[in-house]
């Protein structure tokens, strides 16, 4: 009996250790838990009303999220804007647990369910969105946070590297923790976030985001970036060859009412 209840002690504590995401150090970040992140991508409609999805935001969802300790959420639009438009949400959790535990709140909130009757009263004949993508991402060993940059006016540049497979992703994420951060932010671009997907579409690949004053600022700061000797070192590295087959990226600005 004494064996029976150890054995089932023991597989207790290996299935706890198996889902804890370990706490980290990154440079001169404090000690803490891997983050996780919701981003989303709704594509308008044409001619819809672009108020409606952001009252919503502004009034219902990010003031439930917050309620509950989601205390940065991200709202943006395109720098060039493209037709239809388009709003990007970046919303930050502190594990995956706190993702399942807080939306399950949020879904059910009286205050939330209140400010956003409006939202989900609108006709099926009049909708807002075609659709909206969604994906989850774990941030990097080397930035497990988001950085919320300062509030001045400000461009964020979203940048997604896909690889031909798992292990080249793996490895260029590598690359990312043995030495790109303090290129970044030599060259003053300053990082927001940094995450594997880990579900979602054209997977396998990660997602980052920086941000500058202006365009100018960036395009400097990526010719720094590119010049830095340490830049120079890594990319000779054969390790870190072949990791990327595909880069695109996306230019954003906040929205007024955006925490991040």
């Amino acid at each position: 009996m004494q064996r029976r209840k150890f054995l089932q002690s023991s597989l207790a504590v290996t299935a706890g250790l198996a889902v804890t995401i370990s706490p980290v150090i990154a440079g001169d970040k404090n000690s803490t838990q891997k983050e996780v992140y919701e981003w989303r991508e709704y594509e308008m409609r044409f001619g819809s009303d672009q108020g409606q999805l952001e009252n919503y935001f502004k009034t219902a969802l990010i003031p439930a999220l917050n309620k509950y300790g989601v205390k940065t959420v991200g709202v943006f639009k395109e720098w060039n804007q493209s037709e239809p438009a388009k709003f990007y949400l970046l919303t930050p959790y502190s594990s995956l647990e706190n993702y399942l535990s807080v939306n399950t709140k949020v879904k059910a909130d009286p205050d939330y369910l209140k400010n956003s009757a409006a939202y989900n009263g609108i006709p099926a004949d009049k909708p807002i969105y075609s659709r909206f993508t969604s994906s989850l991402m774990l941030s990097f060993d080397g930035w497990p946070a988001i950085t919320i940059p300062s509030a001045e006016p400000r461009i964020f540049e979203l940048r997604t590297y896909e690889g031909y497979s798992e292990d080249a992703v793996r490895r260029k994420i590598k690359m990312f923790n043995d030495g790109e951060f303090p290129i970044f932010q030599r060259a003053k671009l300053n990082p927001v976030f940094f995450g594997e997907v880990i579900a979602g579409d054209k997977l396998p690949r990660l997602t980052y985001m920086v941000s500058c004053n202006n365009m100018e600022e960036r395009n400097k700061g990526w010719a720094a970036f590119v010049a830095d000797s340490e830049w120079k070192r890594l990319i000779t590295d054969s390790q870190y060859a072949n990791t990327i087959s595909k880069i695109s990226n996306t230019f954003l600005i906040p929205t007024s009412y955006s925490q991040v």
